[in-house]
């Protein structure tokens, strides 16, 4: 099919009360730019409590450092190992921990709790800047709702920095966040789907495009329907479960705009980072799957008990330590090592699913929105019995646009600083700079 005319890059449809950015597609390409490559995303995802030594350590790697086979307790990202970097010996010199890791995790300096100062702005922040001129949003910053005593702590709460004194707002309500990407402010509440009310807007511009980005359109107007539907089923559940007085699955009192059901949560979080990649409306996101010391109950996985912190200490399982509920007891530290290694199993296929989404969204180019993005998954505590600072968790998620060669371990002799690894990232998302953090050279070993 061939178009009257092109389309213009930052094309939105709109109406009163909506705001639909749309996708990559082949008619925002002029001819002479075909072979243009999609821009690169940065993600950041966070997890507390670190993880019981020796479950992060890949089954088999070949001579070459390629990844043959994970262990059983990363078996959910096996279908991804391809994709994936898993870097060892990584650490941060200055803060870690419950405290003082969130706060500097993407700063890469030191935490002052008396002047609530990160030492600087955070990576994403850096590149928010960089790309927020040319997006709906400079990034976006997104959190589960902590559960547990360190709930209202500042500096467990915040990796995201805009300067070493001023934490980034998160956003905890997947509809809060939906409405940031969809509906424009001041545009008046409405109990209507965006889709439906941009829908004379869309058919014409379907009727525009080629067949490519039909089938383009088509996934993701699907998605957007699909999330927006799961988001009311979720309010409309948990404000009946308060009604009732039900605790959710994690034994907490439901909130409202929280899903009670857990998974669900993560997930619509997940796929809207998805979809805020997709429709470019940012290329920079945070999301912290629990604050820094959290106690979130895991009780609706399989044989495990307890909260999340009180598994991370597995070396005690009497029960009785400032650290447990009161009520919590386990046969042996055996028993709760491997429950709370579960729990990082179970953290595991949440972040295959994300994986999942991004592989399966394509670009004009045929890659994939995996292939254009980089992300780090990871705590800043290494055995969470130990509040080790050493050999951190971490992963290295995406192809970077081509500049990252994945599917690898990066086994590093020497403590590798993980504010390298940020720099050679934000070098990726086009900033000019030699120096980040503790950082004065880039992990160049990314490339291969």
């Amino acid at each position: 099919m061939t178009l009257s005319k092109r389309i213009a890059r930052r094309t939105i449809l709109r109406s009163i009360g909506a705001s639909v950015a749309l996708p990559f597609l082949d008619a925002m390409v002029p001819a002479a730019l075909s072979a243009a490559k999609p821009p690169k995303r940065l993600a950041y995802l966070y997890f507390p409590n670190g993880i019981p030594r020796g479950t992060w350590q890949p089954g088999e790697v070949g001579s070459d450092g390629r990844l043959l086979r994970l262990n059983k307790w990363m078996r959910p990202l096996e279908p991804f190992k391809s994709d994936i970097i898993v870097p060892r010996n990584i650490w941060t010199p200055l803060g870690n921990g419950h405290v003082y890791g969130p706060p500097t995790w993407l700063t890469g300096q030191d935490y002052d709790r008396h002047a609530v100062n990160a030492g600087g702005p955070s990576a994403d922040q850096l590149a928010a800047r960089s790309t927020g001129s040319e997006t709906l949003l400079p990034s976006l910053e997104l959190s589960l709702k902590g559960e547990g005593f360190m709930s209202n702590s500042l500096p467990r709460n915040h990796i995201s920095w805009a300067a070493a004194n001023r934490p980034m707002a998160r956003e905890v309500e997947p509809r809060a966040i939906f409405d940031r990407v969809f509906r424009p402010p001041l545009g008046g509440a409405s109990d209507r789907s965006v889709l439906d009310m941009v829908l004379s807007e869309a058919r014409a511009l379907r009727s525009r495009v080629g067949m490519s980005d039909k089938s383009r359109l088509d996934q993701y107007f699907e998605s957007i329907r699909a999330l927006e539907k799961r988001i009311e089923f979720s309010e409309r559940q948990s404000v009946e479960m308060r009604a009732d007085r039900a605790p959710t699955d994690t034994l907490a009192r439901p909130s409202p705009g929280i899903p009670a059901d857990h998974k669900e949560y993560m997930r619509q979080m997940m796929d809207l980072m998805v979809l805020a990649f997709q429709s470019d409306a940012t290329r920079v996101v945070t999301f912290m799957l629990d604050h820094g010391q959290s106690n979130r109950y895991f009780n609706f996985i399989s044989k495990v008990r307890g909260t999340w912190h009180a598994l991370s200490h597995y070396k005690n399982a009497s029960g009785q330590t400032s650290d447990d509920d009161g009520q919590t007891s386990w046969d042996s530290i055996e028993q709760k090592r491997e429950m709370y290694a579960a729990v990082q199993r179970w953290h595991h296929e949440q972040v295959a699913y994300l994986l999942g989404r991004m592989k399966a969204v394509r670009e004009p180019d045929g890659t994939s929105l995996l292939d254009n993005s980089m992300m780090v998954y990871g705590s800043t505590l290494g055995d969470g019995n130990e509040h080790d600072k050493h050999d951190l968790p971490t992963l290295i998620l995406g192809r970077g646009g081509g500049s990252i060669k994945p599917g690898r371990l990066l086994d590093y002799a020497e403590p590798m600083n993980l504010a390298n690894i940020h720099l050679a990232l934000l070098q990726r998302m086009g900033l000019r700079i030699d120096k980040f953090g503790t950082s004065d050279r880039p992990a160049d070993e990314l490339a291969g």
